[in-house]
């Protein structure tokens, strides 16, 4: 059901994958360049940030791409093995 809904809007989670691996870049740069302090909170949320957003990122471009071989094929399950014909 929450997945159902999540992934309605795909491009939305895309986008926002995108600002967060963009973030978990941005923030480890600020600590070097000292802008920021370095502490374990913003070194793990950096962390978080970037595996999160890859996550979500690959989960979504699976699902676009999912739903564009659904529509090119017509076929109702995307799971389903036909043998390969």
């Amino acid at each position: 059901m929450l997945r159902e809904r999540l992934f309605e809007h795909i491009g939305l989670v895309l986008a926002i994958s995108v600002l967060l691996m963009v973030g978990g870049v941005v923030l480890p740069f600020l600590m070097v360049i000292h802008a920021l302090e370095s502490t374990f909170f913003l070194n793990f949320l950096a962390y978080g940030m970037s595996v999160l957003g890859l996550m979500l990122g690959i989960v979504s471009i699976v699902s676009i791409r999912l739903k564009q071989k659904r529509k090119d094929d017509g076929s109702r399950n995307p799971y389903r093995n036909d043998g390969g014909i």
